[in-house]
């Protein structure tokens, strides 16, 4: 690891700053090496550090190549993924990602995210990229170029100027908090109440089905379809377990976070029987009013990844990939202004992420109004428009080519109406 240094020497000539190391900042800081790019990554952690978005999409797997640490990920031995499950009361259902509409990966993995971060954040250092970590930025300046007022592991100051900065900070939203770019998300305020459990799940079976370690499972309430679980197996006998709800639905909030998340596990019969054995690994952890938006993404002095930007819901894990399509977005408009062009940053960057961001945010609302829940539950499916619906659902969000992305909402309504 680098060593934090603040001799004015290793200060100047920077190109770009990188607030956050997590996946969309490691990534970009590898892409912008790439180009010959003078990067410096400024983490406020130090790494391992717990993190959820556990369950990756495939189409993450296209971004790690690009970065050069795919061979790094596949060799760390994590669990397999190749599709999601979802169950509501006695149907279930589930979708193979690589039987698909969109060309592309069709599996990826399920990650302990304080593993996952920690090894690209490694990879990029291996590359040559320098990461502070204990680092935070205190102050901004855009009066002229970017430049940061930073406390480092020690809490002494110093300043860093750089040629443009990139916010990869997550849901520590580091340039919305001191730019006052928030601005309230269109979606309902829900909390998630989460751990990680040894599941004991073993030859457990639900209506003659064993359960699939290779595949997220989605389990929605059986009286209450606002409410649902995720089930996400990361080795042979671990898993994160959450629920999902607005507050009022998650029961007693007088009650700890343990029992409450247990008392809603046992409400959902087929997790009941799956977990009857489970033990708790972590302290249960609650994550509240997680959906934000911001008012700017990117302008010609920063640009905003990942969840720094807009965080949506975890129920389709969109988080991750979201993160890293911004990430490998945004470099390439970097590189380019940095060589001399102009970026017009809203057409070039925002205007095309928040395509994917919109398509993802569709199937969202339309989960939660039951719309969705409909068509994933119909029992007679077309498989072309199931390939559809995967293509989505494994991340491919942004493939216009797909006509449930080009015309989210309307395309969605007409396969409502066949499924009813």
């Amino acid at each position: 690891m680098h060593a934090s240094s603040t001799t004015p020497e290793n200060l100047t000539g920077i190109d770009v700053v990188i607030i956050g190391a997590g996946p969309s900042g490691s990534i970009a800081a590898s892409l912008l090496h790439q180009q010959g790019k003078r990067v410096i990554v400024i983490e406020k952690q130090h790494f391992p550090r717990f993190s959820i978005g556990e369950s990756l999409l495939p189409c993450c797997m296209q971004f790690l190549e690009e970065a050069n640490m795919l061979e790094a990920v596949n060799k760390a031995g994590f669990q397999f993924k190749n599709g999601a499950a979802f169950r509501y009361r006695e149907q279930y259902t589930d979708f193979d990602f690589s039987d698909k509409f969109t060309h592309g990966p069709g599996t990826t993995f399920q990650v302990e995210r304080a593993n996952f971060d920690k090894l690209l954040a490694d990879t990029a250092t291996e590359q040559g990229v320098e990461i502070r970590y204990g680092e935070t930025v205190k102050a901004l300046d855009l009066t002229g170029k970017p430049k940061l007022t930073v406390a480092d592991a020690n809490g002494e100051e110093y300043q860093l100027e750089a040629e443009y900065l990139l916010d990869a900070s997550g849901f520590g939203r580091v340039l919305p908090k001191l730019l006052e770019l928030e601005t309230p998300s269109s979606l309902a305020n829900r909390s998630a109440i989460f751990t990680h459990i040894q599941d004991n799940i073993g030859n457990k079976e639900v209506d003659g089905r064993p359960f699939d370690r290779n595949k997220i499972l989605i389990s929605v309430h059986p009286q209450n379809k606002d409410i649902w679980y995720w089930l996400i197996p990361l080795s042979p006998d671990r898993c994160s377990l959450g629920v999902v709800g607005e507050p009022h639905l998650l029961g007693n909030s007088d009650l700890n976070l343990e029992v409450l998340l247990m008392d809603m596990v046992n409400q959902e019969p087929g997790l009941k029987t799956l977990l009857a054995d489970a033990e708790i690994l972590r302290e249960c952890a609650e994550l509240k009013g997680y959906s934000a938006n911001v008012s700017t993404l990117a302008t010609d002095k920063f640009a905003l990844l990942g969840n720094a930007g807009e965080f949506l819901d975890p129920v389709f894990s969109s988080g991750v990939t979201i993160a890293m399509q911004s990430a490998s977005m945004a470099t390439k408009c970097v590189v380019r202004q940095l060589n001399g062009e102009k970026i017009e940053w809203q057409s070039e960057y925002a205007t095309p992420l928040m395509r994917g961001v919109d398509t993802f945010r569709t199937y969202v609302e339309a989960w939660y109004d039951s719309r969705f829940q409909n068509v994933i539950f119909y029992d007679a499916p077309d498989n072309k428009i199931k390939q559809m619906v995967c293509s989505i659902l494994a991340g491919y969000a942004w493939d216009e080519a797909n006509p449930l992305v080009a015309e989210s909402e309307k395309r969605l309504n007409l396969i409502v109406e066949l499924c009813r």
